[in-house]
């Protein structure tokens, strides 16, 4: 075998073509180009990490671990808690993904298994326009539309059901005002389900026809087709899907601000008026006047940046170990 096989370009006796040499260039610029656009994402992460670290020290060397704890926000007095906005961005994020969830497989189901080809176009895109309305317009026509109608219609009607139950009939009691813990994750709801069924829908499309085909060839019915099947297949994108409406839901602000009520304090029913760390912050962060109360806005913030990154943590760990069970198959 000639020997000049086993040469790279640059040692063969001949000078490297002018094309040959701009295209390496080419190649290495491309590849520190595409590098710094990764680094660059990193960093800013990094900067927005650090920034609030910085900001919060103060609070936290002043309460310390007692302001995760504590239920008090008093701005006259100086003296502030995280207690009450933690639990009201995670009951309202958990409320919008237990209606979320299995509303949003239903529009993806019927938009990929179900839905006539000349209705599918014009429905899918009216799901992906809901997820370009302004948070601020959710939240106008939640505290001047359903709020009312909520107040009117439906917080009776849980009074009167489950707020009849043993155990979980206080979280149903209360005054019916329409504004609330309840109302804010209704809301978010709505405003997570364009998200979260479009991915869903996107997932479900890539699964090869031949598989449904075969499945139903051997008499399965549609269900037996989506959950044996479909789900299976893509079920990474499934958890994908969802974990990016409750990253929406996490950090959403001016939706729940509007509907949330505002009240620093804490109660056992869903319909008693609640904060959140994002509506906390819409608030008060142009009003706070003292160090200590900006620092405590800021550690607000850094609260919700670790809120957000164990659950996107944890839904990376959770793909992990799937991947790795389906290879034990």
């Amino acid at each position: 075998m000639n020997k000049l096989q086993f040469m790279s370009v640059d040692s063969l006796p001949y000078a490297v073509p002018p094309a040959v040499r701009w295209q390496r260039w080419l190649d290495f610029m491309f590849h520190k180009v595409t590098f710094g656009f990764a680094l660059l994402a990193f960093l800013v992460l990094a900067g927005i990490l650090v920034s609030l670290m910085i900001g919060a020290w103060p609070a936290f060397r002043e309460f310390g671990f007692a302001f995760v704890t504590t239920v008090e926000w008093d701005p006259v007095n100086d003296r502030y808690g995280a207690l009450i906005a933690i639990v009201g961005t995670l009951l309202t994020s958990f409320i919008a993904l237990l209606i979320a969830f299995p509303v949003s497989f239903g529009i993806a189901l019927f938009l990929t298994e179900i839905c006539p080809v000349w209705l599918r176009r014009p429905m899918g895109t009216a799901i992906e326009l809901l997820a370009g309305v302004p948070s601020i317009i959710y939240g106008m026509w939640g505290l001047f539309v359903f709020a009312p109608l909520f107040a009117d219609h439906v917080q009776p009607l849980l009074v009167k059901t489950l707020g009849q139950v043993p155990g979980i009939g206080k979280l149903f009691a209360g005054p019916m005002m329409g504004i609330g813990i309840l109302t804010a994750g209704i809301i978010l709801a709505i405003m997570i389900i364009p998200f979260i069924s479009s991915v869903m829908r996107d997932v479900f499309e890539v699964v090869p026809p031949v598989l449904k085909e075969s499945a139903y060839a051997l008499g399965c019915t549609k269900w037996e087709v989506v959950r044996k099947i479909v789900l299976p297949f893509t079920r990474n994108g499934v958890i994908g899907g969802v974990m990016l409406g409750l990253g929406r839901a996490l950090g959403e602000t001016m939706a729940i601000t509007f509907v949330i009520g505002n009240a620093n304090k804490l109660s056992w029913s869903l319909f008693a008026a609640g904060n959140s760390i994002a509506s906390t912050l819409a608030n008060e962060f142009a009003e706070a006047d003292s160090p200590l109360h900006v620092s405590s806005l800021f550690a607000l913030g850094l609260i919700l940046f670790v809120i957000t990154f164990i659950v996107l943590a944890t839904s990376k760990l959770m793909l992990l170990k799937m991947a790795r069970k389906e290879g034990l198959k």
